[in-house]
């Protein structure tokens, strides 16, 4: 409707065809160049990191040291099946979300140089 005589028949005139399946393939390109980036730069990350937790979260025994995901530091008294008694002063036992756990501490760690034994 907007285009000039003049434009209409110079693609005519040119004799290519219109819509054929190299120029969709180099319109598709990008895109699927962008999903396998965003796969191997994010996705396949997160997921070997959900694994590595997973793993972590299974391994947890009594007597284990773990920090919680809001920064508290406890000792694990009991584990069952979804929940982990940590207990965090002495005599205060909570009970916590196994996912909610961030990181265990062995108990064969070594301490700080400035930190007391007790």
């Amino acid at each position: 409707m907007f285009a000039t005589p003049a434009m209409a028949q110079t693609a005519a005139a040119a004799g290519a065809p219109m819509g054929g399946p190299q120029d969709f393939l180099l319109q598709i390109a990008p895109i699927l160049l962008l999903l396998v980036l965003f796969y191997f730069l994010l996705i396949r990350p997160q997921q070997k990191r959900a694994k590595e937790h997973q793993a972590l979260i299974m391994g947890i025994k009594r007597g284990d040291t773990v920090v919680l995901s809001n920064g508290m530091i406890g000792k694990v008294a009991r584990v069952e099946d979804t929940e982990v008694g940590v207990e965090i002063a002495t005599g205060v036992t909570v009970k916590v979300v196994k996912s909610m756990i961030s990181d265990v501490r062995t108990r064969g760690e070594p301490a700080a140089a400035n930190d007391t034994k007790s």
